[in-house]
């Protein structure tokens, strides 16, 4: 498997899914002191990476404190790690080589196990995370209750505490006016619809993270199954918005677009991700047929990830950098 963001697959840009976890005889996170997250760390680290199994062989232990910040940022634009646990700065993470599975430690819960695959891959990502938390049950004496399920420090996630979700790229029911229509269509039904980095973000370039709200009363096969069915007359909803644009005036959209980020000398982040998502719309209507995939761009030009490779930088020479590895890439 490639890292979810290395492949162009349409509309449906990524397939997530998060399983949070807790231990019976620690505290939830928000009231450990060092030594229980220590204790922690080294219980999940044991039960995983010395488990003799092929997923040991595939995962590395990283302890969040001997990670860099950019690097840690950059880490959240690559969507391997949550804000939120990114703005702990402890704790420490077991990472698959390819970035597909990441299993944050101390995070709002004690473990949250994440998949994250290219493309409508619900099911698949589900079958991961679950031969993990399998492995995990078998390790470690996880808070369960007979009647409310797995026991998670915020009560939206008792039960499953499975949280599925797949990235959608709907930049023409955006311009329609339509992402508000869905939001409450959607809360209505037990599913919610955010931003590109999830609860609290905004969108960027077009993309919506849909996901399921109900994790209590439900089976986790549910839940996937429900999503997909979702997510799957919404991916109809943009197919038919996309086929009312005037042909024209979209091939000029998608051709300006790409003519500014081959072209440009400074280009801010925001400017370089509606342009990305103006290109994919082109690219996915096969206006424009050159091979390139504005998700990966959009990932590799992101501040911190720029930061990461080449040091700290003000705004300004962030700006020429993404314009000289854009024009570069073209």
């Amino acid at each position: 498997m490639g890292s979810w963001y290395k492949e162009n697959n349409g509309i449906v840009v990524s397939s997530r899914i998060r399983l949070a976890r807790n231990l019976s005889d620690l505290p939830f996170p928000s009231q450990m002191n060092n030594e229980q997250l220590e204790e922690l760390k080294q219980k999940v680290k044991t039960a995983i990476c010395e488990s003799n199994t092929p997923f040991a062989n595939s995962l590395n232990y990283i302890d969040m404190s001997a990670i860099p910040q950019n690097e840690i940022m950059a880490m959240v634009e690559r969507h391997v790690i949550s804000p939120e646990f990114a703005n702990k700065n402890a704790g420490a993470i077991i990472l698959s080589d390819d970035e597909s599975i990441s299993i944050m430690i101390g995070e709002e819960d004690h473990i949250r196990i994440q998949v994250i695959l290219s493309g409508l891959e619900l099911e698949k990502a589900y079958d991961i995370a679950e031969r993990i938390d399998s492995l995990l049950f078998t390790k470690l004496n996880f808070a369960f209750d007979n009647e409310l399920g797995f026991l998670t420090e915020c009560p939206t996630n008792l039960g499953t505490g499975l949280r599925a979700s797949v990235m959608l790229h709907l930049p023409i029911c955006e311009s329609d006016d339509e992402i508000q229509t869905l939001r409450e269509t959607l809360g209505k039904i037990g599913f919610t619809i955010r931003g590109i980095y999830g609860e609290g973000s905004k969108s960027e370039a077009g993309l919506y993270q849909i996901s399921n709200q109900i994790t209590l009363g439900l089976s986790e096969k549910n839940s996937v199954d429900n999503l997909k069915i979702i997510a799957n007359q919404i991916i109809e909803k943009e197919k038919n918005a996309r086929k009312k644009i005037d042909s024209l005036t979209i091939e000029d959209l998608c051709f300006r677009a790409l003519g500014t980020l081959k072209n440009a000398r400074i280009i801010s982040s925001k400017e370089t991700m509606n342009l990305l998502s103006t290109i994919k719309i082109g690219i996915d209507m096969g206006i424009i047929k050159e091979e390139i995939n504005p998700i990966e761009l959009l990932v590799n030009t992101g501040a911190y990830m720029l930061m990461s490779k080449k040091g700290e930088m003000n705004p300004k020479e962030r700006d020429i950098l993404r314009a000289t590895l854009l024009r570069e890439t073209l």
